[in-house]
This record gives structure tokens, C-alpha cells and sequence, in this order.
């Protein structure tokens, strides 16, 4: 690709493109363990525990979200979880 005759580098709009791409992967990670989260705070289920638990797996292998973030939240909700299943 040549240089545009506006001035802009070729490399700084593919690295936009790029950051755009990235961003809306992010977002739709990002909102699938918020809803993921948000389901296991309402049923206060083991299923949906799993399926959080994942969602958040892969969000932390994209790079979406810290390693120990993730490890953070699954802690938080399976201890949740654990409360509730003592007290039935």
C-alpha cells in the first residue's frame, strides 16, 4: 500500500484497524462474563458456576482480562456458591 497524499501513515491506519478489531473482541468477551456473572449472582447455581468459570478462563487466555483476575472473580463466585449450598 502507498502512502496517502493526506499525509497519514499507512501503518498508523492499519494499527487503527487493528485496535478496532481487538476492541470489539474485547467488548463482547468482556460482556459474556459480566452476563455469565450476573446469571450465577441471580440462580446461585453449579451449572452456571461452570459456565462463568469458563467464560472467564477464556477471557484471561485472550488476554481480555489478568490471569489472577480471573482467578479472583471464579473464587469469589464459587465461594458464593458454596455459602448458599451450606445453608440449604
Amino acid at each position: 500500500m502507498a502512502k496517502l497524499k493526506t499525509g497519514r501513515h499507512t501503518s498508523a491506519i492499519k494499527a487503527a484497524r487493528q485496535a478496532d478489531r481487538r476492541n470489539s473482541r474485547n467488548t463482547g468477551l468482556k460482556k459474556a462474563v459480566r452476563t455469565a456473572a450476573k446469571k450465577v449472582k441471580s440462580t446461585k447455581s453449579a451449572a452456571d458456576l461452570k459456565k462463568a468459570s469458563s467464560a472467564l478462563d477464556k477471557a484471561a487466555k485472550k488476554g481480555v482480562i489478568h490471569k489472577k483476575a480471573a482467578a479472583r472473580k471464579k473464587s469469589r463466585l464459587a465461594k458464593m456458591i458454596n455459602k448458599t449450598v451450606k445453608a440449604k
